[in-house]
């Protein structure tokens, strides 16, 4: 049988709606791929020890999920992905890691007057440089899922003060995972962490000082001070160190970030993000 015109015609001129992927479909690939590529990342920058392959391998990772995060934003939500712009990208990295490594000297010099953090000898240059590759790796993935993805879509559909609240919960749980992880090590790193760093992409709209927060933190309590951090095995530092005394104060075998004390200094800075968020306009009950 000939086809009429009409029928060589393509559907859309027919006015035959093409089938298109559901919204909710298309946000879960994006929430469970992110999720996927955090932890896979995750698990190879763990294995790095090596300074060389860390410091090669690590930011190489880093680029890969920053590439990931733009890539997937243009062309599968549809969107100008401003949150990862370069401009004013090196002032933010800056910024949030000398915060990050503050916070940390601060936290950890607090633990020390009271007895709960005592250096015990040198460790190794090597094992520092091998730490700051590798955080270069975690840093990144963690703060696209959990800021740039979970964050994000939150508050697109909640408002900033559910995204704010309900990533932190999120990003609490999901550190249980760890070796040396416990529901009081959820709860504290969800209210150091998951508020200060969802704060900063908050003031900021952009993830560039939340990045640079978690790597400078991890860098310091990591590398440079020689505890564990999230509960996570410990690895070679600048010096080597044990923490002492009651788990509320020395955060036990979740590290410094199980302690009271980084509750309390962490939430100084989360206070004054949140206030240069309400001072842009950004901290709302509604939506975007």
């Amino acid at each position: 049988m000939t086809k009429s015109t009409q029928d060589l015609q393509p559907s859309a001129e027919r006015g035959i709606e093409q089938p298109r992927t559901r919204p909710w479909v298309r946000t879960a690939l994006v929430v469970v791929g992110f999720a996927v590529a955090m932890l896979v990342t995750n698990a190879i920058a763990a294995q790095l020890h090596n300074p060389f392959a860390a410091l090669i391998i690590g930011p190489a990772l880093a680029i890969a999920m920053v590439s990931l995060y733009v890539w997937t934003g243009r062309h599968v939500e549809r969107r100008h992905v401003s949150d990862l712009a370069p401009k004013g990208a090196t002032r933010h990295l800056l910024i949030g890691t000398g915060v990050g490594l503050t916070l940390s000297a601060v936290t950890v010099g607090i633990l020390a007057l009271f007895g709960a953090y005592t250096i015990t000898g040198w460790g190794s240059i090597a094992g520092a440089l091998a730490v700051a590759g590798t955080m270069c790796a975690v840093a990144v993935s963690e703060e696209v899922f959990f800021r740039g993805v979970v964050f994000r879509l939150l508050q697109g559909r909640w408002g900033a003060c559910v995204a704010l609240g309900a990533s932190a919960i999120i990003f609490g749980l999901v550190h249980m995972l760890n070796p040396g992880a416990s529901l009081w090590g959820a709860v504290v790193i969800a209210i150091e962490a998951g508020l200060m760093l969802g704060a900063a992409y908050l003031a900021t709209g952009s993830l560039w000082l939340a990045i640079g927060l978690h790597f400078g933190w991890n860098v310091a309590t990591v590398g440079i001070f020689g505890t564990v951090t999230s509960g996570a095995e410990a690895r070679d530092s600048l010096v080597t160190a044990v923490t002492s005394g009651p788990d509320w104060l020395s955060g036990g075998s979740f590290g410094p970030e199980g302690s009271i004390v980084a509750v309390l200094v962490c939430s100084v800075v989360t206070t004054l993000l949140l206030l240069v968020a309400h001072r842009r306009g950004r901290l709302s009950l509604r939506r975007r």
